[in-house]
């Protein structure tokens, strides 16, 4: 294999792979990038077993086809520290040599036959939608995820669709986002898939183009996605989503509307005096207003008053983690947003209209 790289394009590719590979493991094939030359594109690979990334790197000039399994953490610091614009890669049997300029960089690798199969995305994509709208659908509900639980399916994102309609939603236990959104369905079957976070952690970095259309299939226990220049596959989260629909409140019958700007500012200054021992802030609605107010030991506490622009229903005091409000408030582009309430011993509704909510359980302030 012998290739000339636009150093800049390189170092993004491998930036984007590097995301997959194992830093430690017995298996040394895990530790390494697939570049694969043929057809005027390189395309790199990497997997851990359970996510896999393809992705043709732009920018390249193939002189010799061919492939290498090489060293990837070593790869990346030397592309990423060279000042060449352009870097010729070549290999001669499990040796790879990287030139620039003034600098050869010789690295020894492993037989290309050690490298697991990366699953290929089929021609029958169950779906399609732009990368903007996935991109959404992800960042309003990954945040909910849990982080360590024995409940493995809450370690990833449910993601389902009926038709044209795609439903998204994460929990912790403690909370619950959902977005909605649409697609252009290109199969008739319903699909129901738990996705683990690593890998839309992922996908939020490789479909960085939000005008990309984003091919979506489902199989048994994978799930894939891939644009014209990238493919990542992902193992499924397995067991049983908790029933979702059931834990949303439909019975407050207090509502808020709240301007989302300075309800985070309100939000976020008085989670400033806020610790460990007194983690929520305390939230009194009523025909006057929102007053929030927080305390904590040994350092003080605060009282903030918001103006609603519309509150219907008795006065209600319910208290809130304010980080858990926040990271809500921080995914939601819309001017306002409504809040329901039913008491204060009852989680609440945030809502921006029919295609997001995020239920919330209230903290004990006693």
């Amino acid at each position: 294999m012998k290739v000339i790289c636009d150093r800049g394009a390189l170092v993004e590719s491998l930036n984007l792979v590097a995301g997959v590979v194992v830093a430690r493991t017995p298996k040394p094939a895990l530790r390494c990038v697939f570049a694969s030359a043929k057809d005027d594109a390189l395309t790199l690979s990497a997997t851990d077993t359970e996510v896999s990334i393809r992705i043709s790197t732009p920018r390249v000039e193939v002189q010799d086809a061919g492939d290498a399994l090489i060293p990837a953490d070593k790869l990346q610091q030397i592309t990423r520290e060279s000042i060449d614009p352009t870097l010729t890669i070549s290999t001669k049997d499990e040796t790879t040599t990287i030139k620039g300029a003034d600098s050869t960089f010789k690295l020894l690798g492993y037989p290309v036959s050690d490298f697991p199969d990366v699953p290929e995305f089929p021609a029958d994509a169950d779906f399609e939608l732009p990368a903007g709208d996935l991109h959404k659908l992800i960042a309003q509900t990954l945040f909910a995820t849990a982080r360590e639980n024995s409940r493995y399916a809450i370690n990833g994102v449910l993601l389902e669709r009926h038709n044209k309609d795609l439903t998204v939603v994460a929990t912790d236990g403690h909370r619950l986002a959902l977005a909605k959104g649409k697609c252009k369905s290109l199969q008739d079957a319903d699909r129901n898939a738990i996705i683990p976070t690593k890998a839309l952690n992922l996908l939020l970095r490789l479909f960085d183009d939000a005008e990309q259309t984003v091919r979506v299939k489902v199989a048994e226990s994978q799930v894939l996605f891939a644009t014209d220049t990238a493919v990542l596959a992902s193992n499924l989260v397995e067991g049983n989503f908790p029933p979702y629909k059931d834990v949303v409140p439909k019975d407050g019958d207090k509502k808020a509307t709240l301007p989302t700007d300075i309800f985070i500012s309100a939000v976020r200054r008085a989670g400033l005096l806020t610790n460990e021992e007194s983690k929520g802030v305390r939230m009194a609605f009523d025909q006057a207003g929102l007053t929030i107010t927080s305390r904590a030991p040994e350092m003080g506490e605060a009282e903030i008053k918001v103006e609603m622009p519309e509150y219907t229903g008795e006065p209600v005091e319910i208290g809130f983690n304010p980080a858990y409000l926040l990271d809500a408030l921080k995914v939601i582009d819309e001017n306002q947003v409504f809040l329901d309430l039913k008491a204060g011993n009852k989680p609440g509704v945030l809502r921006t209209g029919p295609n997001f909510l995020y239920v919330v359980m209230p903290v004990n302030l006693q």
